[in-house]
């Protein structure tokens, strides 16, 4: 008796115990789960958003960004809002209107289209009239500082301001010597850019309620502004966002520069762009905050970390995929000239060779995710323009 007491007892803790070890168990599965389920499956709750319209902002890793949303267009057939014609940007520098996207339509017959991501000086309700209502608008900043010396560097030839400068320090310590606003749009690079792409005046005076009036318009319109310096966090985010698989945020830099071609600041410099830029700094300020508190409400540490790495080895896994060397190249060491990105002013414009012996999906693939700005804006023109003449890529023909 006292036996099958001391066994019945027995059971009862060894089930109780698994019982315990079982609610543990699913416990920590659960959380594991939620991590890692965006990153297994690729794919997110609900189905992908489709119609989005991005701020291309100049010298923010903004052809990067570009790159993605036509790879995404293409293989889902999406339509995109392209300039018209021959150009290649929707009539930058002047405000954006309707009739710069070729088949828009006259009038109020306009076509509306699912992906705009072209250069423009933004103007809402010009853009609404060929985006969709349920459009996605977002865009991307970089600190102005690092912004204002890119610029200086490939506008430097185009813009009178940096034309007239012997050196960007130069420029700095007296700018309203080479600045003159009368000069009017061709200066546009060389003070607040990226407070002109978003259609507002780069000289207007950083008054406090007129800053907050506009930081607050752009938080009205765009529901995501991402970041440049944090690029990976940022395709994290976005993916999030539109709810995309993996590999559609995935990519390769695309017109950066050599490191020969950036120039480096003093300290005393740096100060001088942040006042010089000053609506650029609020601007870069105000969403950096707005940014990082979004990827710590929506992610979290833990789970950003892996997503980030994550996103980091598909990149490093594809590289060694379709590139020849892993590494991109400078304009004399590009095989295909078809690949050979633009080269502006003083920068020296990076591009890449793909690896030899590739089978035509995967060469289809990593061809798209190499292929340059003007290029790309081509290829879809062509595809989803046949009867019209093509765009002519001027200096590939040179």
């Amino acid at each position: 008796m006292l036996t099958l007491l001391g066994s019945s007892q027995r059971c009862f803790w060894t089930l109780l115990l698994l019982t315990l070890s079982v609610f543990l168990l699913v416990g920590l599965l659960r959380v594991d789960i939620n991590m890692l389920t965006p990153l297994l499956g690729g794919q997110p709750e609900g189905h992908p958003i489709t119609n989005i319209m991005f701020l291309k902002t100049h010298k923010t890793a903004s052809s990067t960004v570009l790159n993605i949303l036509f790879r995404f267009a293409e293989t889902h057939n999406l339509s995109v809002a392209l300039p018209a014609g021959s150009r290649v940007h929707l009539g930058y520098p002047w405000l954006f209107l309707a009739r710069y996207v070729e088949g828009a339509g006259p009038g109020g017959s306009q076509r509306r289209f699912n992906i705009m991501c072209n250069h423009l000086r933004f103007n809402l309700p010009e853009v609404q009239k060929v985006m969709p209502n349920d459009t996605f608008y977002f865009s991307i900043l970089r600190n102005p500082v690092f912004q204002l010396e890119s610029s200086f560097t490939y506008y430097r030839s185009y813009a009178p301001a940096f034309r007239a400068a012997p050196s960007l320090d130069a420029f700095l310590a007296a700018p309203h010597t080479f600045y003159n606003r009368s000069v009017g749009l061709r200066n546009a690079y060389s003070r607040n850019p990226m407070w002109f792409d978003l259609g507002f005046d780069p000289d207007a005076a950083a008054s406090e309620g007129y800053v907050r009036a506009r930081l607050a318009d752009v938080e009205r319109r765009f529901q995501l502004v991402l970041i440049a310096e944090h690029f990976d966090e940022s395709m994290v985010l976005l993916r999030h966002r539109l709810r995309w698989r993996l590999d559609d945020v995935v990519s390769f830099r695309l017109n950066s520069r050599s490191q020969r071609s950036v120039g480096s600041l003093t300290p005393e410099s740096q100060e001088r762009a942040r006042h010089w830029c000053a609506l650029d700094w609020r601007l870069y300020q105000h969403f950096n905050r707005t940014f990082w508190a979004s990827l710590r409400a929506e992610l979290g540490p833990r789970r950003l970390r892996a997503e980030v790495e994550r996103l980091r080895a598909r990149r490093r896994e594809l590289m060694g995929l379709c590139l020849q060397g892993g590494a991109p190249k400078n304009k004399t060491q590009i095989a295909d000239r078809k690949l050979l990105p633009y080269q502006s002013g003083e920068a020296d414009i990076l591009g890449y060779n793909l690896r030899q012996g590739l089978d035509n999906e995967t060469l289809r693939m990593c061809r798209r995710m190499v292929m340059p700005e003007l290029q790309y804006t081509a290829h879809l023109y062509s595809l989803q323009f046949p009867e019209k003449p093509p765009k002519n890529i001027a200096f590939l023909e040179a």
